[in-house]
């Protein structure tokens, strides 16, 4: 029986699905260090269910997708899409930036798969905005239009960051030493997350000894460092200026959402810090956001359920 699969490819992890009339299932997680190459983990997934027989698929995968031709931005993988699906034999395939897929993913998700970050309300038909501090830096926006739901592509995540507070000017100019140049990804990502690190234990004259993302956040959720807990505060406060920034943008009356795979690990410290004053912190435009809605993602299968969606209504469109 002919089967449908999805993808969705970080930097770090690929997580693959089996498509079904109701979702997705089957789902694995492979590194992508273990491969050479994108064709050679998906085969992975193809070997271990050889019970079935995949022939159309969609790739959401974290960079640009503009041509034949596609390069991973934080990974080694490069690949053709027409070579792809002669090497795996398959009828159909779709490959989408990840974002793509979130984006896709969120107008099918209910109250049970999201927690709502402050006040506001969302207009069902309004214009929606998602980002996410992973690996990288993804950012979508999507708008209704006469014929549905359609996302609107970009590289957002590598915009120039923009300083707000004292705080943030200390990160800036760190990042402008250090990198020559300060992103929005450099501050909302894993390594952002060392970034803000380092920036505030260089101004403090502090030895940073702490080497990873998942060991500054551990230690600040445990309150025992309190460089950590100043890092994930900033951070926090970096992403509620940046959602305000999406927000603005593009009008995003149906809500900002935040995905990813970070935020999530610190649900309840989000809720408690200023992400929702510095989103609302817009001056004379505080008005204009301070309605719109605000969410994490607590959905861990949005990509994969994005990719989905995206995937049946192109095959339907095609037939």
């Amino acid at each position: 029986m002919s089967e449908k699969f999805v993808a969705d490819v970080g930097g770090t992890n690929i997580r693959l699905a089996r498509v079904t009339s109701t979702g997705v299932t089957d789902i694995k997680k492979y590194l992508c260090l273990n491969f050479a190459s994108l064709d050679l983990a998906i085969q992975a997934y193809f070997d271990e269910y050889s019970d079935y027989q995949f022939t159309q698929g969609c790739i959401a995968i974290a960079c640009p997708v503009l041509g034949d031709q596609v390069a991973m931005t934080n990974h080694s993988w490069v690949f053709s899409q027409q070579a792809l699906q002669k090497q795996l034999r398959l009828s159909a395939l779709f490959v989408i930036n990840d974002f793509t897929a979130v984006a896709h993913s969120l107008p099918a998700l209910d109250n049970s798969q999201v927690v709502q970050l402050g006040e506001g309300t969302a207009l069902p038909s309004g214009n929606i905005a998602v980002f996410g501090p992973g690996t990288g830096l993804g950012v979508e926006h999507l708008t209704k239009t006469s014929t549905g739901w359609m996302t609107l592509d970009g590289e957002g995540g590598h915009t120039d960051f923009a300083p707000v507070d004292e705080t943030d000017v200390v990160i800036w100019r760190y990042l402008q030493k250090t990198q020559g140049r300060a992103s929005a990804e450099e501050v909302m990502s894993g390594r952002g997350i060392m970034n803000i690190y380092h920036a505030l234990a260089d101004d403090q004259g502090i030895q940073a000894t702490l080497s990873s993302p998942a060991q500054v956040t551990e230690q600040a959720l445990a309150q025992s460092c309190d460089i950590c807990e100043a890092t994930l505060t900033q951070f926090c406060r970096i992403m509620g200026s940046f959602a305000g920034n999406l927000a603005l943008n593009l009008a995003t009356t149906g809500g900002i959402f935040i995905g990813g795979g970070i935020a999530n690990r610190f649900a309840d410290f989000i809720q408690r810090s200023d992400f929702r004053a510095r989103f609302e912190a817009k001056g004379r435009m505080k008005h204009y956001v301070k309605d719109i809605p605000t969410y994490l993602i607590a959905e861990p299968d949005h990509g994969l359920l994005g990719a989905a969606a995206y995937l049946n209504q192109h095959i339907t469109s095609e037939l």
